[in-house]
C-alpha cells in the first residue's frame, strides 16, 4: 500500500509504501512537490473582532466572528494542505494502527509510532523551520478528527504531546527556547507532557503545592513536588512544570507572595515517574505520577515571566480545546457509521430497524449532535487561524458540548447495536471507555460551566455597573441612559443569514433578547455573590452554549447555500432542526432560573453528605 504524505521537515508531499504484516515503513518516495508556505503564521485579520458568545450575555448578536462562516477566509492552497495530509493519516490508522490491540497492550508499539514520527504527527503545528509541518489550526484540528475516528488512546498520546505538553514552548517560549527543544519534539524523538494537576489540586491551579526555590545567585530553581495523572508522564524527556515561586509583591513594595510560575524541565536534570496508572480508558496513552526531588533547573528554562504560570497554563489550555472537539468529531462521525450499518442491515419483525421510528430518533440526534460540534470546532479554529484574540469562552463551550454530545453518541450507537454494541469486538465499547475521561480533563465541564458564565456576566455586569452610575447624574450622562434605553427597548438582530433560515433567525433573535435579560436580573439580584450560585450558572452557560451553537449551524448551512453544495437541502434541514430542538432547551433553563427545586437539592445533598451515605431504611428492614 501507499500512504501520500508530507514530508514533516521539508514539507514535501511524499509516497510511503508500508508493510501490511508489519506496519513499518519500507520506501520511500519524494516527487519533488513542494509547498510554498507555513502555515504555522497566522493572519491579523479578526484580531480585533469581539467574542460573539461574549455578546450575547449583553443581548448582542456580534456576529464577525460568526457570519460569514470563517471557514471561508481560508485559502485554497490551505485546504488542499489539509487534503493532501488527512488521505495518508486516515490510512495509516485503518491499515497499520490496531486500536484493539493498543488497548489490550496499555501501550502504543514502536512500529506505530515510527509510522507517526514519519507521517510528521509529532509536530504538527512548529514551525517548518524548526522541524514540523507548521499547519495552521484548521489543518491541525482537521487531521485530529481523522485520529479521533480511529483510536482516542492514540490521540491523547499525541495530544498530550502537541496540544498541552510543549504548546506552552510554542506560544510563550523565547527564541533559544524553541530553537532547542521544539525541533526534539516535533520529530517524536523525545515526547512532552504537561503537569499541572497535584493530589490537592485538580481544578484549582492556584492551589498546587510544587514549589520553586531561587538560589541564592539566581542561575538556577530547586524544584520539588509532585505531580498526578500526568498523560506521557512515563515516557516524557521534556516537561511543562507549574510551581507556586516567590515573587514581589506590587501591592506591597519590598514583601514577598507565592504565585505560579511555569518552567521547562528536562527528565535529565532529575525528574522521576511512576508505574503506568490502570485507567478505564484510553489505555494506549501512558498516565503517571511525576516528581521533583530537589531538581535543579536553569533560570533560562523560566518560561514566560516569574509568576505569570497560571495565564501561561490557561492559554494552553484554551487554544488547545479546539483539537478536542474537532478529534470528537470523527469519533461521532465513526459511531454513527457503525449504527447506521447495523440499522440498515438489521432486519426484526419483517422491517429494517432503520425504518423505526425510535431507531430513527436516535440517529437523527447523532447526527444533529455531529452537525452542531463539527460547526463549532471548525468555526474556532478558523478563527484562531485569521488572528482572533478573545476566543476562550468559545473555546470552553466547544470542549463542553463536543464532549457531552460524543459520548451520548456512542451510548445511542451501543443501543442501536443492541447486544452486539455490549461485545468487545464491535469496537464501541473501548470508544465508550475512552470517551469517559474528556468530560473531566483539560478543565472539568462543571468548572468550565462556571468559566463560561462567570465570564460572559463580568463582561455584562461592567456595562451594568456604567448604566447605575450614570443613573446618579442622568443630565450628566444623558448619553449613556439613552444608549441603555434604546439597547433594551430593541431586538438583537443578526445579519448574513440564508433566507430559507429566517425562522431559525428569529428563535436566536428571541431567546437572545431573553437570555440578557436573565442575566442582568441574576447581576441586580446577587451582585458580587453570583459566583456562589452555582445552579442558576449552570442553566446561563447551558443557554449560552446553545445559542453559539444555533449561530454556527445556521452560518454553516447558509455557507453550503451559497456555495449550492449537493448536501445543502440536508444541511438546512439539520440547522432547521437543530434550533428548534435548542431553543426548546434554552426555554426550559431560563425559566428553570426561577421555577426550579434548588433549594431542596442542596438539602437533600447536604443531608446525605452529613450521613456519609443514603438516609432512608432499605424497605425489608422498616
Amino acid at each position: 500500500k501507499f500512504l501520500y504524505i508530507a514530508c514533516n521537515k521539508m514539507f514535501r508531499v511524499q509516497a510511503v509504501q508500508t508493510s501490511r504484516s508489519s506496519g513499518k515503513i519500507t520506501h520511500v518516495h519524494r516527487p519533488g512537490r513542494q509547498l510554498q508556505r507555513s502555515y504555522a503564521s497566522l493572519s491579523n485579520e479578526g484580531e480585533n473582532l469581539p467574542s460573539f458568545a461574549r455578546g450575547l450575555f449583553s443581548g448582542k448578536l456580534l456576529g464577525g466572528q460568526i457570519f460569514p462562516y470563517p471557514t471561508d477566509s481560508l485559502d485554497a492552497e490551505v485546504k488542499e494542505t489539509v487534503a493532501s495530509l488527512a488521505d495518508p493519516m486516515q490510512k495509516f490508522f485503518e491499515e497499520v494502527n490496531d486500536a484493539s490491540k493498543n488497548d489490550a497492550t496499555g501501550k502504543i508499539d514502536e512500529p506505530t509510532l515510527q509510522g507517526l514520527r514519519e507521517l510528521g504527527a509529532f509536530g504538527l503545528q512548529v514551525p517548518t523551520d524548526l522541524g514540523g509541518l507548521g499547519l495552521s489550526n484548521s489543518a491541525y484540528a482537521r487531521l485530529t478528527e481523522v485520529i479521533g475516528a480511529y483510536d482516542l488512546g492514540v490521540g491523547i498520546a499525541l495530544g498530550a504531546h502537541q496540544s498541552i505538553g510543549f504548546k506552552g514552548i510554542l506560544l510563550d517560549g523565547n527564541p533559544q527556547q524553541k530553537e532547542k527543544y521544539l525541533p526534539q519534539v516535533a520529530s517524536g524523538e523525545k515526547f512532552a507532557a504537561f503537569a499541572l494537576t497535584e493530589p490537592s489540586s485538580g481544578s484549582d491551579a492556584n492551589s498546587i503545592k510544587t514549589r520553586a526555590v531561587l538560589s541564592p545567585d539566581g542561575k538556577y530553581y530547586t524544584l520539588n513536588g509532585s505531580k498526578i495523572w500526568i498523560s506521557n508522564g512515563g515516557l516524557a524527556e521534556i516537561f511543562t512544570v507549574f510551581a507556586q515561586t516567590e515573587v514581589d509583591d506590587p501591592k506591597n513594595p519590598g514583601q514577598k507572595k507565592d504565585k505560579v510560575s511555569a518552567f521547562i524541565v528536562e527528565r535529565g536534570f532529575g525528574v522521576k515517574s511512576g508505574p503506568p496508572e490502570q485507567k478505564m480508558g484510553i489505555k494506549a496513552s501512558n498516565t503517571a505520577e511525576v516528581y521533583f526531588e530537589d531538581v535543579k533547573v536553569p533560570v533560562e528554562n523560566l518560561l514566560g515571566e516569574p509568576g505569570d504560570g497560571f495565564k501561561v497554563a490557561m492559554r494552553i489550555l484554551n487554544n488547545g480545546r479546539f483539537g478536542m472537539s474537532a478529534a470528537l468529531s470523527g469519533t461521532m462521525k465513526h459511531c454513527i457509521k457503525k449504527a447506521t450499518e447495523h440499522a440498515n442491515s438489521r432486519d426484526q419483525f419483517g422491517k429494517k430497524i432503520s425504518s423505526y421510528g425510535l431507531i430513527q430518533e436516535k440517529i437523527a440526534k447523532m447526527a444533529l449532535s455531529l452537525y452542531a460540534t463539527e460547526s463549532m470546532a471548525y468555526a474556532l479554529s478558523a478563527n484562531m487561524d485569521r488572528g482572533v484574540k478573545d476566543y476562550q469562552i468559545e473555546a470552553a463551550m466547544c470542549k463542553i458540548f463536543a464532549s457531552e454530545s460524543a459520548w451520548n453518541v456512542c451510548d445511542e450507537t451501543i443501543q442501536v447495536l443492541g447486544g452486539m454494541g455490549y461485545m468487545k469486538d464491535t469496537g464501541v465499547e473501548r470508544v465508550m471507555r475512552d470517551l469517559r475521561i474528556f468530560r473531566i480533563f483539560e478543565g472539568t465541564n462543571d468548572i468550565l460551566r462556571m468559566f463560561v458564565a462567570l465570564t460572559g456576566m463580568q463582561t455584562a455586569g461592567e456595562n451594568l455597573t456604567k448604566v447605575l452610575k450614570a443613573t446618579k447624574n442622568p443630565i450628566g450622562n444623558f448619553s449613556t441612559l439613552m444608549e441603555y434605553a434604546s439597547h433594551r427597548m430593541s431586538s438583537p438582530s443578526i445579519d448574513g443569514v440564508d433566507a430559507s433560515l429566517s425562522a431559525s433567525k428569529k428563535l436566536l433573535e428571541a431567546q437572545t433578547k431573553e437570555f440578557s435579560l436573565q442575566v442582568e436580573n441574576l447581576i441586580k439580584k446577587h451582585k458580587k455573590n453570583i459566583m456562589e450560585e452555582q445552579l442558576p450558572l449552570q442553566r446561563i452557560a447551558n443557554c449560552a452554549i446553545d445559542l453559539y451553537a444555533m449561530a454556527a449551524v445556521m452560518s454553516r448551512a447558509t455557507r453550503s447555500v451559497k456555495l449550492n453544495l449537493a448536501e445543502k437541502d440536508h444541511e438546512l434541514l439539520l440547522a432547521k432542526t437543530f434550533c428548534e430542538e435548542a431553543n426548546r432547551r434554552i426555554g426550559v433553563n431560563l425559566r428553570g432560573i426561577a421555577d426550579n427545586s434548588d433549594a431542596a437539592m442542596k438539602q437533600i445533598a447536604g443531608d446525605v453528605c452529613k450521613h456519609g451515605s443514603n438516609i432512608p431504611l432499605h424497605p425489608l428492614e422498616s
